[in-house]
Order: C-alpha cells, then sequence, then structure tokens
C-alpha cells in the first residue's frame, strides 16, 4: 500500500516544518546556559531528558578509518617494494622540486583517505548494509587514481608506472575485502543482538506489518524492531510484533520503548500537526525520524531527493541496461570467463576423468534453457545425474506435488550420482557454463536460467526476470540457493534485474566463492 500525493504531500510539508523548528529549538536551547531545573516551563508541559543514541555506528565507522589506513599503508609498501628495481633515487616534475619516492607515496596515500572520506565510503547511515559502501570504495579507488594519473602527465612527473599499476588494483581488492571482513564480523554482533538500533514504526497497520516484515527478513539491516505504534490490530503475519499505543499517544510509547529510531511508515492519522508533534518528541529524545516510503526492492542510487516548493521530492530511476552499462558488462564478463577458463582447466580435466570412472554416459550436459529475451540457447554443465534423468523429471515432479511450479526443484533428487553429488555440493557442475558466458549466452551474475516449461508458467511480473541474460551466479545463488521458494527467489531475481551495478555483480562473486568453498545445508 501507498501514500496518496496529498498525503505524502502533507506529511513531507510537515517534515520540512519539523526541520526548521528542531534547529529553532536548539539555537534556542544553546543561547541559555541556566539550568534544566532552573528554566522557566509552562505549567503541564512535562520536562524531557533527552537519551543518548546508540553511537555504534560512530565506533563501526571509527574501525573502520583505521582499517583504510592499515590497508593503503600495507599496499603503498608493497607495490614501493614490487617496484623497487626499477625506479629511480626521486620523483622529478616540471617546475618543482624532487620529490622522494617515500614522500610521494605519502600524499598518494593521503589522497587515498580523502577520496575514501569524499566519497562518504564510511557514513554511519550505510556501513555495514547493502552494496553502496562497497561501490563508494570502488568509486573513490578509481577516482584517486584518474586524479594521480593526471597529476603524473600535466606536471610531467616521471611516477613509475609499474608502482602506479600495482598499487591501485592491489589497494581497490584488499580494502573491498577488509570492509567484507569487518561486515561478516558485525554479522556475528548483530546475531548475538550487539550493534543494532532499536527502533518503532508507526503508522497504518497493513503499512507497518509489511515494513516490520521487509526488515525483520533482511539480514543485518542493523534496526531492532521492537514494537509498532499503530491504531489498527496487530497482524498474524508478524510473530511478537507488540503494538506499543495509539498514534495519539505516541510519545508515551516513545519514553516506554527506549527506542534508538523511529520509523514512519504514513497513515492517513499523521496528518502535517500530528508529524510536527512527533518531529519535536524524536528531537527532545535525541531519536533518529526516519521516512519509510511504499517502496521496496529499490536500490539507494535509484533514489534522488529533490526539494521542490518546500516539499523533498523523491525520484526514482528506472533501470537501463543499455549503452556503457551493457558494453562494462559484457567486458566484465568476457575478461572473467576467460582468466577463469584458464585457471580452472585443472579442475575441468579431473572432473572428466571422475565422471568417466564412475559409469558409462556422456560427461558433458547439454540442456535448452531461456535467456535474454526469450531467445533459446544450450547450456553446459557436467554431468551430475543418470543418463535419462530428464525422463524422470516429469514423474519426480508430479509425485512431489511440484509440477505447477516455476521452479522443477527435486527433494532427494535419486537421479544424483555420488560424483554428481559433490560436484553439485560446490557447483563444479555449472563451471562448463563459463563457455556460455564467453559465448555471450549467459552473464558471470544474472537470474537463473531456467527451462522453457518454466518460463511457461510465469506471470507478466515474473517475465521482467528475461530482461537480462541469465547467470551462473546471483542473489539467488548465495541467499538460499536450493531452500529458496520460487516467491523468495523471483524477488531476489527481480531485485537484481531492477539494481544492476557492476559494484554489486563483483560483491556477488565473492559471495558465491565463500558458497562454494563452504556450501551450508541448502547446497545441493
Amino acid at each position: 500500500m501507498g501514500l496518496g500525493i496529498a498525503d505524502e504531500a502533507a506529511i513531507s510539508k510537515g517534515v520540512v516544518g519539523i526541520a526548521l523548528d528542531a534547529a529553532r529549538t536548539r539555537i534556542d536551547a544553546s543561547a541559555s546556559t541556566a539550568p534544566a531545573e532552573h528554566m522557566a516551563v509552562p505549567p503541564g508541559v512535562p520536562i524531557v531528558h533527552p537519551r543518548r543514541r546508540s553511537e555504534w555506528t560512530r565506533r563501526y565507522a571509527g574501525r573502520l578509518f583505521y582499517s583504510d589506513l592499515l590497508v593503503i599503508v600495507i599496499t603503498l609498501i608493497t607495490g614501493l617494494w614490487i617496484a623497487t628495481p626499477g625506479l629511480s633515487s626521486a620523483v622529478s616534475w616540471s617546475g618543482g622540486p624532487r620529490l622522494s619516492y617515500a614522500a610521494t607515496l605519502v600524499i598518494i596515500g593521503v589522497m587515498w583517505l580523502i577520496g575514501l572520506d569524499a566519497s562518504d565510503s564510511r557514513d554511519r547511515r550505510m556501513v555495514g548494509q547493502g552494496f553502496l559502501e562497497y561501490r563508494r570504495v570502488v568509486n573513490a579507488t578509481i577516482a584517486v587514481f584518474a586524479t594521480t594519473v593526471a597529476l603524473v602527465f600535466f606536471l610531467g612527473m616521471n611516477l613509475s608506472r609499474v608502482l602506479v599499476a600495482v598499487i591501485f588494483p592491489l589497494g581497490l581488492v584488499l580494502l573491498v575485502l577488509s570492509r567484507w571482513i569487518w561486515r561478516q564480523w558485525l554479522r556475528r554482533r548483530q546475531a548475538q543482538g550487539e550493534f543494532l538500533h532499536r527502533a518503532v514504526i508507526i503508522g497504518e497497520a497493513a503499512k507497518v506489518h509489511h515494513i516490520a516484515r521487509q526488515i525483520r527478513r533482511s539480514i543485518g539491516s542493523g534496526y531492532q524492531i521492537v514494537g509498532v505504534i499503530t491504531n489498527g490490530v496487530p497482524s498474524e503475519g508478524v510473530p511478537d510484533l507488540a503494538v506499543l499505543g495509539d498514534i495519539a499517544h505516541a510519545e508515551s510509547a516513545l519514553d516506554a520503548a527506549h527506542i534508538d529510531a523511529l520509523i514512519i511508515a504514513g497513515s492517513d492519522d499523521l496528518d502535517p500537526d500530528t508529524m510536527r508533534r512527533l518531529g519535536y518528541a524524536v528531537s527532545d529524545r535525541d531519536i533518529q525520524l526516519i521516512m519509510a516510503p511504499a517502496l521496496t526492492d529499490v536500490a539507494g542510487p535509484r533514489l534522488h531527493a529533490t526539494p521542490v516548493a518546500g516539499l523533498p521530492l523523491v525520484h526514482v530511476d528506472f533501470p537501463r541496461m543499455e549503452g556503457s552499462k551493457r558494453f562494462i558488462k559484457r567486458t566484465f564478463d568476457v575478461v572473467g570467463s576467460s582468466l577463469l577458463l584458464l585457471a580452472l582447466s585443472p579442475v575441468f580435466l579431473v572432473t572428466a576423468i571422475a565422471i568417466r570412472i564412475e559409469g558409462p554416459g556422456p560427461i558433458f550436459y547439454h540442456q535448452e534453457r531461456i535467456g535474454r529475451g526469450g531467445h533459446t540457447f544450450g547450456m553446459r554443465k557436467f554431468r551430475s545425474m543418470v543418463a535419462n534423468a530428464d525422463d524422470q523429471l516429469a514423474t519426480l515432479l508430479d509425485l512431489q506435488g511440484k509440477s505447477d511450479q516455476p521452479l522443477f526443484k527435486v527433494n532427494d533428487d535419486p537421479r544424483i550420482t555420488k560424483v554428481g553429488r559433490f560436484l553439485r555440493k560446490h557447483s563444479i557442475d555449472e563451471l562448463p557454463q563459463l563457455i556460455n558466458v564467453l559465448r555471450g549466452e549467459m552473464s558471470l551474475v544474472g537470474p537463473r536460467p531456467q527451462r522453457d516449461a518454466e518460463v511457461a508458467l510465469y506471470d507478466d511480473i515474473a517475465y521482467r526476470r528475461l530482461l537480462v541474460k541469465p547467470g551462473m551466479s546471483g542473489l539467488w545463488q548465495v541467499s538460499g540457493r536450493s531452500s529458496l521458494s520460487w516467491e523468495e527467489a523471483i524477488r531476489l531475481d527481480l531485485y537484481y534485474v531492477e539494481n544492476w551495478s557492476l559494484t554489486q555483480d563483483i560483491v556477488i562473486l565473492f559471495r558465491t566463492v565463500k558458497a562454494v568453498v563452504a556450501p551450508g545445508a541448502s547446497a545441493h
């Protein structure tokens, strides 16, 4: 459910008013040095004692800074050591003094740290969740690299090309890896109930329960939903979700809950005056005020807020896999698949021998799948089942009551061979799809390729999966694999289609390596 245009405009105007009034309140408060108990308070108005907001994001961002500093220092020292044989004694440039390589690297390191800070890669509102953090690290590194190359060119510096070619790619990999390691540490702490924002959602019953389900379903959101404030009734779809009060008595509920954030989901009862009152309440209590529009599965880079006539209007970009984006993705696929085919050739040989030793039948399995735009292509895999496996599929699906579902997965599939079970567990059977990627029929990352019989069961929404090439890996692969329901699988695939970015592809590939090396119970 979404807000009406008039409702969102009214609420947005109320938010602007809250910001202005809160600013005036802080200015007035700072102008007085008298203790609170000596200040004149109108009769009937209670004195609110502000509580200190949870500061785990600030501490976590501080740790990221020192981690980035350590990574950059290690990268620069490593680059200097690798490039030492061909280095001159110092860096000279036209019209300026000669600089030692140590001083030059210090300057590059400082520029790098400034770039990471300027790109808000440690922004406390987004660290620890989503792909935006990694994307900003990549963008900052590319910007510093471009700046360094431009300075070398325009100033005529004799800086070693080998040094530049080593430190930036190495530094980028180490920075992304360090952020990923920190995120795994954060996830473990959050699973123990630490490093979380206690939050309450306020609004209409249907909207607050929808948002609560979305947040609770997302691992590592950083928010612990302790309850809702609504005039409706609790939803059976969200267990253990307490109703703390109604909208008219929201302030009392906030005091009782001891929260760090108030998430506003929207309601007809949240008029501008009520919003202003809530704004005063959260400002006095030092609580985060968060607006949750009725949009789901939309990545941050697609949202742009623009102030128009005092209203913070949110623009949503439509996905476009055209022009430079398609070229970048195709280049990434060609380079990546070529390198992986070369590096994994010994694995291909060992796998082929193991399949041949186990019994008769072809080494490779070929099946028609549906690709981008509904075009059919022949997908390649190492054979992991008995030779006549396709002939048995319809019978097995009927026995398990899954013949009408667009995700043909057989539980405890008896057709899988002993070698095939190992190959599937570690996704080795899918390695020949690198040939499909090199031929342009698939991508390294994308929605799961499906059979024509599965595609025939699509509804209008599911057909959007075919806007991009299917992938060897994807969000479905790193988020549950065979344990996912069709609804969850389609949600993840559509999220990928609607929010594609190169950074997201790189992160998914990193997570794929982890899923392949240490597969969970859902891998089969």
